[in-house]
């Protein structure tokens, strides 16, 4: 009797690890927070502006479609999308930038060696905005239509088939 007390503790272990692993491998629950959020309001903001101007205001961009980056300059994925942030830039579609948790200096640094795609760039030292947002970690990306309703989400860095196949299609969306 007293040998099968000795594997209590080893079958305790094995039960925990099963359940954790069994946890950790379910798709669905992380995908619904942020796409749950689409058809939704964007949460309302006013953030410092990084250069130190007027603060940046969900109202300055009410009536048209525009992109919501939430970007740092210590995020390595950031810098690997940043040529699609440019190329959408270029191409007519204003983007608001979110310097998550991130320094005013770093983040004039990272634009300044890599470009600025942003029409604005609001500072979310504290990670509040983001959170209202429904991020999980950067880069995400946000599409807000015209009537202020995020119309899609992307989690991780930008690529051509994700500007082509999820942020162009849900800003030309009426």
């Amino acid at each position: 009797m007293n040998r099968w007390l000795a594997f209590i503790p080893l079958a305790a272990l094995a039960l925990l690890v099963i359940v954790g692993a069994f946890l950790l491998t379910r798709e669905g629950e992380r995908e619904t927070f942020s796409e749950g959020r689409i058809g939704r309001a964007a949460p309302a903001y006013a953030l410092a502006a990084l250069d130190g101007g007027a603060t940046v205001e969900s109202a300055t961009f009410s009536g048209r479609p525009y992109v919501i980056n939430v970007f740092a300059s210590w995020c390595t994925p950031c810098r690997a999308e940043h040529p699609q942030l440019m190329a959408l830039q270029a191409s007519g579609v204003e983007i608001l930038g979110v310097a998550y948790k991130d320094r005013p200096a770093a983040t004039m640094q990272f634009l300044n060696g890599l470009g600025d795609p942003f029409s604005a760039v609001g500072q979310d030292p504290e990670g509040r905005f983001a959170l209202e947002l429904g991020i999980v970690g950067v880069p995400e990306t946000f599409v807000i239509g015209a009537d202020g309703t995020i119309r899609a989400v992307h989690r991780g860095p930008l690529t051509p088939e994700v500007v082509e196949e999820v942020i162009r299609p849900a800003l030309n969306a009426r």
